[in-house]
């Protein structure tokens, strides 16, 4: 219980810290989720039947068991997530990559945003529950962690920029770029729990809300 104590005041303190960089990640990560279901309904109709149709290719497949192993859908989540983020992390300890990290967390709201809409402006309740089986339980990790990576990239960023431009001397960069390579071990481990979930559980999931889905 000790041990755990000095850690929960880090973390406190660190929200803290950081409040007003997470309130503007969050806002604009779900700017870009309004923007993505926005987008669903500026789609023609001929658009909507062509996603529609290879939508509806998926879900016979899930239902029939014709989806690739676990194994491989979790490397293939895996690396997708850890890619997306280590090139936010990477860009967090580059002065220039600032703007583009709050892009490319605008454009996870977006994806987010679009899949969860055209389910649901496709299939209505159907889509809202497949959405909620298929979308929500690993980006209940996911979007935290790319929340956090943002937002502690964006103020190691800003970080940089001070000890450029200003001569910050006291800024102890070292330090702060070690506990920044920790946190991205971190989420890593969140990431690949993430990843597991989409892998091995959500296909099982899938395939009984598409059976259930398709006999009413």
């Amino acid at each position: 219980m000790k041990k755990q104590q000095p850690f929960k005041t880090a973390i406190l303190a660190h929200v803290r810290e950081h409040s007003s960089i997470y309130i503007f990640i969050t806002v604009l990560f779900l700017m870009g989720v309004i923007f993505g279901a926005i987008v669903v309904n500026s789609l023609n109709f001929s658009q909507k039947q062509d996603l529609y149709y290879y939508l509806s290719r998926f879900f016979g497949q899930v239902s029939e068991g014709e989806f690739a192993s676990g194994a491989e859908m979790f490397k293939q989540s895996f690396l997708h997530n850890i890619k997306y983020v280590g090139l936010m992390w990477i860009l967090g300890i580059s002065i220039i990559g600032l703007p583009i990290i709050l892009i490319l967390l605008f454009l996870k709201g977006v994806v987010v945003g679009f899949t969860v809409g055209f389910l649901v402006n496709q299939m209505e309740m159907k889509g809202f529950i497949l959405s909620f089986v298929a979308v929500l339980p690993q980006n209940l990790l996911i979007i935290p962690a790319f929340i956090v990576v943002g937002t502690v990239a964006v103020a190691f960023s800003l970080k940089m920029i001070r000890q450029q431009f200003m001569k910050r001397a006291n800024e102890q960069i070292f330090q702060s770029l070690t506990r920044y390579a920790i946190l991205m071990v971190g989420v890593s481990l969140v990431l690949m729990t993430a990843s597991a979930f989409e892998a091995f559980a959500s296909p099982t999931l899938m395939k009984g809300i598409i059976e259930v889905i398709s006999n009413q």
